[in-house]
């Protein structure tokens, strides 16, 4: 399982939190540092049956400052994908894909039924 986390998000800090405290393994990943490729955005997005846009990070300075509540309606799925591997602080946190699950942020109940323990 890898865990795409920032570590000054409070919201990731919670999430990873959490899985320590239920003795969960899990691969850690600086999505700052090393923001998920195109390839495995792709891969969650299919695995994961949610929206695109669900993958951003809307709260995001970044998201903001480029606008992309005005402009991802009009832009391709290739052009967010590539966007969104440009820079892992567009991807919404944390990030969590496993052999069949992608969770994208944190939602303790959500958790709890993917990893079956409350």
């Amino acid at each position: 399982m890898k865990v795409y986390c920032y570590e000054r998000c409070t919201t990731c800090k919670k999430a990873l939190k959490w899985l320590d405290a239920r003795k969960i393994t899990y691969e850690l990943i600086d999505i700052k540092g090393e923001h998920p490729s195109e390839k495995v955005l792709r891969d969650a997005y299919k695995k994961s049956g949610v929206e695109l846009k669900k993958f951003f990070n809307t709260s995001g300075q970044l998201y903001r400052q480029m606008e992309l509540s005005k402009k991802l309606k009009d832009m391709s799925e290739d052009e967010q994908f590539k966007l969104l591997a440009s820079d892992g602080m567009l991807v919404k946190r944390p990030l969590v894909i496993t052999d069949k699950n992608v969770l994208l942020g944190f939602k303790e109940t959500e958790w709890s039924e993917v990893f079956g323990r409350g």
